[in-house]
């Protein structure tokens, strides 16, 4: 039987899911577990955050030769961005390729001081295939997507903080697990049924129009209002405690 190559661990009562990579270029296996693990996933009301981070010294520099991403459908970085609760994307070393897909379909970012970030597949005669064209520009803006794309370029971790690409860069590479474990406890601290809602609001807002944008926000902010999380939220308020939050 073979050794899985995608390594999933369960903290927090199973709230907390992480799931690490090896940090070698992706292959169709390693690739085919992602999506099995984060598929699992998808309707699991326990979870309320994901972390992706690698077990080396890279995130995902890439992939496999002979590994063609086109033939893998639904592909690692939708079913990831399928996800209800927040991913955090932890990131050092090499980030390129399928990888920065990968860390683009994550909510948060929190790259090491030497990591980079790169989409360099133009110049092996080949398009990013797993949403690095549209989620991109949907993150930095579109004349940046764009240099840094048809250019080539490869940015450091700051300058990926400066461009917004990343939300934070950890003080030294020992520090990012510290960085990233602050923000899983952070976002433990929200009602988790805030969280998707917010998530869902942002991300198809921002395919829509302002008006049916501000509308979509109306309508999650009337569903939100009628559960237990949202009258656990107010009662903490007023008895001036922490939220016991219940995820309904």
């Amino acid at each position: 039987m073979l050794r899985h190559l995608l390594d999933v661990t369960r903290a927090q009562l199973g709230a907390v899911v992480t799931l690490c990579l090896t940090g070698d270029l992706l292959g169709a296996r390693e690739a085919a577990e992602l999506i099995d693990a984060v598929s699992e996933l998808v309707e699991d009301r326990a979870v309320r955050v994901v972390v992706l981070k690698s077990s080396g010294v890279d995130f995902c520099p890439g992939v496999e030769e002979g590994f063609d991403p086109r033939d893998i459908s639904p592909d690692p970085a939708a079913v990831l961005a399928m996800l209800r609760p927040p991913v955090i994307a932890a990131v050092g070393g090499r980030c390129h390729s399928a990888g920065l897909e990968l860390a683009l379909a994550a909510d948060v970012r929190i790259a090491e001081p030497g990591s980079s970030f790169a989409l360099p597949d133009l110049q092996f005669g080949r398009l990013p295939c797993w949403g690095g064209t549209q989620r991109l520009p949907r993150a930095v803006g579109h004349g940046r997507a764009a240099s840094f794309l048809l250019l080539g370029e490869q940015w450091t971790a700051a300058q990926a903080e400066r461009h917004g690409l990343v939300t934070s860069v950890a003080a030294s590479v020992a520090d990012l697990g510290t960085a990233v474990d602050t923000e899983v406890e952070r976002l433990l601290a929200v009602g988790p049924l805030a969280l998707e809602l917010a998530k869902e609001a942002v991300h198809r807002g921002s395919e829509l129009p302002l008006r049916d944008g501000l509308r979509l926000e109306g309508d999650l902010n009337h569903l939100l209002a009628g559960t237990a999380d949202r009258a656990e939220g107010l009662s903490a308020f007023f008895a001036k405690r922490p939220p016991d939050f219940a995820g309904r």
